[in-house]
């Protein structure tokens, strides 16, 4: 028997975050407030190599990155980010570059004022800005460039190089406790308390909390979820969210799913990034690939129309239809770069392909367009679907080939006249 109420629809709660701006150029992305969840990625070239960096750069912005962060750790990677930010502009790649800074930050942003204006963003790492009574003034050196040129920053601390000064009086006041805490619960309390502490202090320089962005990273699941939990209660900045040093392939791609998946669902969380360690061979976009997917299943953004495949069983004459699966992904995103301009909405596009009679023709009807193929034993046809009703049965060695150009028709058709009216 049905209860008198619906099931309620699973959506995500609402985020309660300052509102910053990334600008470069013509360009503004608008992170935090009640703006969408931001993709970001890094480079692993050598900066100083402004040609490779900006080609890479380029290759993460057309995946889908939203701001791409390049390490800045010599006075030659200094000197050529402006050469970095010359090159994507020649290419017509508006992305926002975001320098990564450790140790010599603070000499990098005086000694090369190119550099600390052409960077959109700053990555401060509060553990590694100096010791002792170096800390606060190598510090304030870089909020200092940060207000002289008008840039966000983010406060990124992460459990690997954590501010040793933060957790030693941490654990000397937790051994002054009648019950002390156990010690991961300490280096939680340090970790939040680095990224707050840092960023009240960039506010009391002057500041706009507003253009303050912290993080605290760490490699475990479990920990990730529950340092963040208390960083949104503890604090109202737009917060960056991802789980460092994830690992390759698999592990990483379902490591950094759950953790982020499960914060993002609770309202936490402004930009993201995946930190995957790429597979011999494996392009580095693979890693905006994941993050855009992650945002995708929650229902929080839309990159790339979304293909629906059955994962086959015995029914299912199980290469034709996985090599059409993939083929119309594939295709799909390659097309995405310039559909994203010429077709509006695109990216909200469903379609499904499916291996036999049992759930295609019903999944067929729930997408925008969708395919059931014949499976195994079954009559040589496959039906096509348009919009929840069939519209042709293909038939023979030709099928992709048949279903790609109907895609494409479909996407002209529904999407290129709106972008014809919008325009007129």
């Amino acid at each position: 028997m049905a209860p008198d109420r619906p099931i309620d629809f699973a959506t995500p709660r609402a985020r309660h975050s300052r509102q910053a701006r990334v600008v470069w150029g013509s360009r503004c992305v608008t992170v935090g407030g009640d703006a969408s969840v931001r993709v970001q990625s890094m480079t692993n070239t050598d900066t100083a190599d402004a040609i490779g960096t900006a080609i890479q750069v380029k290759e993460l912005a057309l995946a889908g990155s939203e701001m791409v962060r390049i390490t800045v750790n010599t006075p030659e990677a200094a000197q050529a980010v402006p050469h970095i930010r010359e090159q994507l502009d020649r290419m017509g790649i508006d992305v926002p570059l975001v320098g990564d800074f450790h140790y010599n930050g603070h000499r990098l942003l005086t000694d090369y004022p190119d550099c600390a204006q052409t960077l959109s963003k700053y990555r401060i790492n509060p553990g590694n800005v100096g010791k002792g009574s170096k800390h606060d003034r190598q510090f304030g050196q870089m909020i200092d460039a940060a207000m002289r040129w008008n840039k966000p920053v983010r406060i990124g601390v992460n459990w690997g190089s954590l501010d040793q000064e933060v957790l030693a009086n941490l654990m000397d006041e937790n051994s002054r406790r009648s019950q002390p805490w156990d010690v991961k619960q300490v280096m939680y309390e340090a970790l939040v308390s680095s990224a707050i502490d840092s960023a009240q202090r960039a506010e009391q320089m002057g500041m706009p909390g507003h253009q303050i962005i912290p993080s605290c990273k760490v490699s475990g699941v479990q920990d990730l979820i529950a340092v963040y939990r208390e960083l949104a209660k503890r604090c109202d900045y737009a917060l960056h969210l991802g789980l460092t040093e994830a690992g390759m392939g698999t592990k990483g791609t379902v490591a950094s799913s759950v953790a982020l998946s499960i914060l993002l669902q609770e309202g936490i969380g402004d930009t993201i990034r995946v930190s995957l360690t790429p597979q011999p061979g494996e392009a580095r976009t693979q890693e905006v690939v994941v993050a855009t997917e992650i945002l995708q299943a929650l229902g929080l953004r839309s990159f790339v129309p979304s293909v629906t495949a059955c994962p086959g069983c015995g029914r299912t004459t199980s290469s034709t239809f996985q090599e059409l699966t993939k083929q119309i992904d594939d295709f799909l995103r390659a097309q995405m770069p310039v559909w994203r301009e010429r077709y509006p909405g695109v990216e909200k596009l469903k379609v499904a392909v499916m291996g036999c009679i049992v759930n295609g023709p019903g999944e067929s009807k729930h997408a925008d367009i969708g395919i059931s193929l014949p499976g195994t034993g079954e009559a040589p046809a496959a039906p096509v679907y348009i919009d929840g009703a069939k519209s042709v049965t293909l038939r023979g060695e030709h099928i992709a080939q048949e279903f790609q150009v109907i895609v494409e028709n479909y996407i002209e058709k529904r999407f290129g006249t709106r972008h014809t009216a919008e325009a007129a």
